[in-house]
């Protein structure tokens, strides 16, 4: 948080210079409510939603998703050139792009951001070990050389959320205070706890094509809003244009409404329990069989939504329709078996020591989760401990392996496996087991689609059998709207540069 009221100073700065020049009065005002404010504006150093979402507006990657999930270029001046052994991509970059302080964009800029990407954000350092190098090959071309093939990289330098974002080599640091992007939109203004004012940035370079940012608002507002419940009530008021992640009881009221509608987006991703392997009880694979056992995720499931449409009980990693979809391991799903849990519990010699159970209100469904989940786990034989926080204390505590047992969040569904941290042996969660790692390196060396199909699935099941961390179903993700908002679209991470107002 030091990092953003220094940042403040300088954005405060840029308001009173705004307004000396009559830009300030927005013509066009977006406000958007979401359910906490990021505890960073640095996106690389973050997994987290909230900053994703913020983020996306004022700083910039060389890749980025279209409509389809498909990678195309943002940054880049089109799609790399790539060897055919797959280990040279050579990376052209787009000439004229200003960034905010003036300074226009090279390959230097690219080089030392992506060195610093594989260096201190977690979805880089889980690709560092394959790569050789990362040059200059000229003016604006940069040229990334693996020592082995890596299949999911251009998703990993598209992806949002810890993000490889271009910022000028000159701020590089391990700790950055005052973030300077390439986006459509600019800090204006941030009060902690009241809101994040963005304008709109007038040196903007336009990328073309599916990746182009039409810079429609004058003014995109992210407000804070803890309580679902008001968000709901703030939409429905008029206050807020749009509001993120609401409970599905506001469907029916968002529905009836002449002033909102209701986002349906269906399907979103998946709940899931997160188990700290590095310390404690978790490190026992019978505790964590113990957990898996006796979870009934449909009742689970079931009082976090309350309504079919809008969850599924389904154990696998991606839904029908989706090319990871398989069957590997989900025999282990669902089982709702509080006596193999306790057999599990006496082959551990669980001492009763408390499971901490760390999770928050501010995602409500996560909340009502973990209530099912500790008297199932409490019937089992289980000493449960919830520790309900804010979920940006639940964001900090989680890095500290000495807090926690299982920490409840969730996950959009990706277009890339290995974009699924948990995964990885550097996520916060440390699965560092030698089966599973070696079955991920070949699923992220494999070039061939349906070689790489066959060994997710080979992942799946062992994420089942060793329980990495347990998927609780699938749930679709209820946001809401302003009846004339246009240009947004449910979305996991949405988006405002092309939204307007009609009246």
């Amino acid at each position: 948080m030091k990092r953003l009221i220094s940042q403040l100073s300088c954005a405060s700065a840029l308001a009173l210079a705004m307004a000396v020049s009559g830009h300030a009065q927005a013509q066009t005002e977006i406000d958007v409510a979401m359910i906490g404010e990021p505890d960073t504006f640095d996106p690389m150093v973050s997994t987290k939603d909230v900053v994703s979402i913020v983020t996306q507006h004022f700083v910039e990657t060389l890749f980025t998703f279209d409509d389809n999930w498909a990678t195309v270029p943002l940054l880049a001046a089109a799609m790399p050139d790539v060897s055919d052994d797959g280990l040279t991509y050579v990376i052209p970059i787009r000439e004229g792009v200003t960034f905010h302080d003036g300074s226009t964009m090279d390959s230097a800029d690219v080089v030392g951001s992506l060195e610093r990407w594989l260096e201190v954000a977690s979805r880089g350092k889980s690709v560092a070990a394959y790569v050789d190098s990362v040059e200059a090959t000229g003016d604006y071309e940069v040229t990334i050389k693996l020592n082995q093939p890596y299949a999911p990289l251009l998703s990993l330098l598209a992806f949002s959320n810890s993000a490889a974002v271009v910022y000028p080599e000159e701020i590089l640091a391990d700790h950055i205070d005052n973030v300077v992007g390439t986006g459509p939109y600019e800090i204006a203004d941030y009060v902690p706890d009241q809101y994040i004012q963005l304008v709109r940035f007038d040196g903007y370079t336009q990328p073309t094509g599916a990746a182009e940012r039409k810079q429609i608002p004058d003014e995109i507002r992210f407000v804070p809003v803890a309580d679902p419940n008001t968000r709901v009530e703030g939409l429905l008021s008029g206050q807020f244009d749009f509001a993120d992640s609401l409970s599905s009881e506001s469907y029916d009221r968002l529905e009836s409404s002449d002033v909102a509608e209701p986002l349906l987006l269906e399907p979103f991703g998946w709940p899931l329990f997160a188990m700290n392997h590095k310390k404690g009880m978790m490190t026992d694979i019978e505790v964590r069989k113990a957990v898996q056992a006796a979870l009934p995720f449909d009742d689970m499931l079931y009082a976090a939504f309350g309504d079919e449409k809008f969850y599924q009980v389904e154990g696998a990693m991606y839904p029908e329709g989706w090319v990871w979809n398989n069957d590997g391991g989900v025999e282990l799903y669902n089982q709702n078996d509080i006596k193999a849990a306790a057999e599990h519990l006496e082959k551990a010699g669980y001492d009763d020591t408390p499971l901490r159970i760390l999770t928050s209100r501010q995602y409500e469904f996560h909340y009502q989760m973990a209530l099912v989940a500790k008297a199932a786990l409490e019937a089992a034989g289980f000493n449960v401990q919830m520790d309900v926080v804010d979920w940006a204390t639940l964001a900090e505590r989680r890095n500290n392996p000495d807090l926690w047992d299982i920490y409840i969040t969730h996950s959009p569904f990706l277009p890339e496996p290995a974009l699924i941290s948990s995964f990885s042996a550097e996520a916060r969660e440390g699965w560092n087991d030698p089966v599973k790692n070696e079955i991920y390196a070949r699923f992220t060396t494999e070039t061939d689609p349906e070689t790489r199909k066959a060994v997710f699935k080979e992942l799946q099941t062992e994420l089942y059998e060793n329980v990495g961390f347990i998927k609780l179903g699938n749930f679709n993700a209820l946001q809401g709207k302003s009846k004339t908002l246009e240009g947004v679209s449910a979305s996991p991470w949405p988006q405002f540069w092309n939204a307007s107002t009609s009246e």
